[in-house]
């Protein structure tokens, strides 16, 4: 048998006092509720190392998500392309756009969305904790998997009335009792969780969940929320097996048919993830493993046809110093996309062969990860979204009849969906008719 290794890494990326949050569309930093980190894996072993990292802010989008994945590739002796870094996505976290920020600096007046100095640091400090874990790696001979029921957190936002579109929407918080007695709508209920051994010592754990992380946001309160809490909870508890918790196709999934936004339910909320994370790591089953392919998939996913999302019209909202904040931002998000249109997002796939982990970009309706599921239904299939958050939310075609506030945002078009779903069914080596 081969020798494989792994190294696990950790590092606090905690914003400073007055940064901005979500993008600056919220409080800034005001006090830590609890820090935030980055947490990776690294795997050996099968050629080009493979970089895992799940770092706890709102988002990455374009240039600011390829410095981070190329500051990985370089601490790990590998290439960019081998590199997964993906957000968990809670809001009073940072978001990062390098370019948009540099465009809002330039404007009078423009809001400030980023530490440009603090987004450099931290991106080598991750760095740096990725290259120093080279020195401890350990062998790993096993993969485990294991999945749980999540029990009253995940709902879909999205209600649709019998006329075919968007009769109510659930955001995190909902406080419309009439909404929330609505059903869950279209979920993913199970939280799986893919494991590295040792032969029977576990090594690392890395958790895979889709909804919208946030129980409530927006007083300037730094927090991992409520599934970052439940894996810290989780890993002070098995101090020995390192975990990690990815976000996956929560586009249009959320707590809110379970939450009113009252600052009680974040520890409830916290303690039903936990409870399905001890229980998917109590169902997991063993097997030893003979290597991994890791494969990618270059896709451009088409702008808006909209004028709302022209450069036009965005550059015009972008100098106007009487517009709001938020909508200044926006419009230079909405630019900054545009001006990497030329560049593909990769799509990536870690293949196991019995267990997969896909990783997609930006905030994927959970349609995506169910048909990644449909795909490939004899193996066990993992979905992180929020990779590079450039697009923003990927609804499916249909959803843009459907109307609904992602679909007011989402800065890709309809067309979008095909293309994913022709290069999810590519890297999951689906059977042809799937």
């Amino acid at each position: 048998m081969p020798t494989f290794h792994l190294a696990t890494f950790a590092c606090d990326v905690t914003p400073p006092p007055g940064h901005p949050l979500c993008g600056g569309w919220i409080e800034p930093v005001r006090a830590v509720a609890d820090p935030l980190q980055a947490l990776g894996v690294i795997l050996l072993g099968m050629g080009r190392p493979v970089v895992l990292c799940a770092i706890d802010w709102c988002g990455l989008r374009n240039q600011a998500h390829r410095l981070w994945q190329q500051a990985l590739a370089r601490a790990a002796h590998t290439v960019p392309e081998n590199v997964a870094v993906h957000c968990v996505h809670p809001h009073d976290a940072p978001f990062a756009d390098v370019e948009a920020e540099r465009m809002l600096e330039r404007v009078p007046g423009g809001p400030p969305s980023l530490d440009l100095k603090f987004f450099e640091r931290v991106v080598a400090e991750t760095a740096a904790a990725a290259r120093a874990a080279l020195a401890r790696t350990t062998p790993f001979s096993h993969i485990g998997a294991g999945q749980a029921r999540v029990e009253q957190v995940a709902s879909n936002r999205r209600v649709i009335g019998p006329d075919g579109k968007v009769k109510y929407w659930r955001g995190s918080a909902t406080r419309d009792a009439t909404a929330r007695a609505e059903p869950e709508g279209l979920i993913d209920p199970w939280l799986k969780t893919l494991s590295f051994w040792q032969e029977s010592r576990p090594l690392a754990a890395l958790s895979y969940y889709a909804t919208h992380p946030m129980s409530y946001y927006g007083h300037g309160h730094v927090s991992s929320d409520f599934c970052g809490l439940a894996r810290q909870q989780l890993q002070e508890e098995a101090r020995s097996v390192f975990q990690i918790y990815f976000t996956g196709c929560a586009g249009n999934i959320a707590a809110g048919k379970y939450n009113d936004g009252a600052v009680a339910n974040r520890p409830v909320l916290r303690d039903r993830i936990h409870a399905a994370l001890k229980q998917a790591w109590a169902a997991t089953k063993r097997q030893p493993i003979d290597g991994w392919e890791w494969r990618v998939e270059p896709v451009k996913l088409p702008p808006r046809a909209e004028r709302a999302f022209g450069e036009e019209e965005s550059r015009r909202l972008l100098a106007d110093a009487r517009a709001a904040r938020a909508l200044r931002a926006n419009a230079a998000f909405q630019l900054a996309w545009l001006r990497r249109l030329d560049q593909p997002i990769d799509l990536t796939c870690l293949d196991f062969g019995k267990a997969l982990v896909l990783h997609l970009p930006g905030e994927p309706f959970i349609e995506y990860q169910l048909k990644a599921q449909a795909l490939r239904p004899d193996a066990f299939v993992c979905v992180a979204g929020y990779g590079d958050d450039g697009p923003g939310y990927i609804p499916t075609a249909q959803a843009y009849f459907e109307g609904g506030y992602e679909t007011t945002v989402a800065l890709s078009g309809p067309g979008s969906e095909k293309l994913l779903q022709e290069a999810m069914a590519r890297l999951l080596k689906a059977a042809k008719g799937t």
